[in-house]
């Protein structure tokens, strides 16, 4: 039974009949509600979708708004992720979380959830535990964070440039930003998406600088995906001959993310919830909550904009 719901939850989500968030609840209420049949299979597919559904997104992004945001948030960004690797590293200790699974939580935080988690755990030389517990950790707000960011954002009057800029500085992963940002509006999505892969491509003087200090010759995950995004930004804005082919490619890298969302929804339950345990998720919390609080703070002060 529990095989055939998956495959319909499969079909409905990739269908476009349902949105990103309610694709995402959808597979919480799966993943507490039945045990996995595929979880490692939909793990694996869910990372190379999303890569898939970012550059499919990239067909619908002009290559001029893409270098422009990421300048002008370049500032925020390395000041944002400065601070969230200081306070992370902090906070654990005051908790006494294990030193490298309080580094990939804060990495995740500062950067891009899982995806940096997923580049910078094998140069930390963590084990499959520690990835785990930090994974389970950034996963359960994601899922938090998507739910909640959109009601928050009207009920304060955000405009869409606000509200896709607090969304790519106070939400982890790629996915449940894009997903945030598309239920808010296009402005907000195209504002979203932009700042969030700009803030991505710190994983590699990330994952260099964790090489160097830990002294690893562990092999370094660079994020190529965010070139094809790049290429993909290019050919919408330069290359008209294929004009009629880029919003087909939009369109699918949206349906890509929506059912990429109800993967990573099925991937938790309530073991994975048990296996993060309490400190690191207190850490996690923390955390995000006051990086989440202040940006929006320094957003609707103005103090941040674009």
């Amino acid at each position: 039974m529990s095989k055939n719901i998956f495959f319909v939850g499969l079909i409905l989500t990739a269908s476009g009949l349902v949105s990103p968030p309610i694709a995402l609840a959808a597979g919480l209420v799966y993943g507490f509600t039945f045990l996995h049949p595929y979880h490692l299979d939909a793990k694996r597919l869910s990372k190379l979708l999303l890569q898939a559904s970012v550059i499919g997104l990239g067909f619908g992004m002009n290559l001029q708004q893409v270098l422009r945001v990421g300048r002008s948030g370049l500032v925020y960004t390395a000041a944002g992720i400065t601070f969230a690797m200081l306070l992370g590293w902090g906070l654990g200790k005051l908790l006494a979380v294990t030193g490298r699974v309080s580094f990939l939580i804060s990495a995740g935080t500062a950067i891009c959830g899982g995806s940096a988690i997923a580049a910078v755990a094998p140069v930390a030389q963590a084990t499959e535990e520690e990835i785990a517990v930090s994974m389970g950790t950034v996963f359960t707000l994601n899922s938090v964070a998507l739910l909640l960011f959109p009601p928050i954002g009207t009920a304060l009057h955000l405009t869409q440039t606000q509200f896709g800029l607090w969304s790519a500085l106070a939400i982890h992963d790629t996915s449940s930003v894009v997903g945030a940002s598309a239920k808010y509006g296009a402005v907000a999505l195209g504002v979203a998406t932009t700042v969030k892969l700009a803030r991505a491509l710190w994983i590699v003087p990330m994952s260099v600088g964790t090489a160097m200090v830990q002294k690893s010759n562990a092999k370094i995950q660079w994020p190529w995906f965010i070139l094809f995004f790049c290429l993909a930004s290019v050919a919408n804005t330069y290359i008209g001959v294929f004009h009629a082919a880029y919003p087909v490619l939009r369109h699918l890298g949206i349906l890509g993310l929506t059912v990429t969302l109800f993967l990573i929804g099925t991937g938790i339950s309530k073991k994975t919830l048990r296996e993060v345990g309490v400190r690191p998720l207190v850490q996690g919390i923390a955390l995000w909550v006051v990086v989440a609080t202040g940006s929006l703070a320094l957003i609707r002060a103005g103090w941040i904009s674009l």
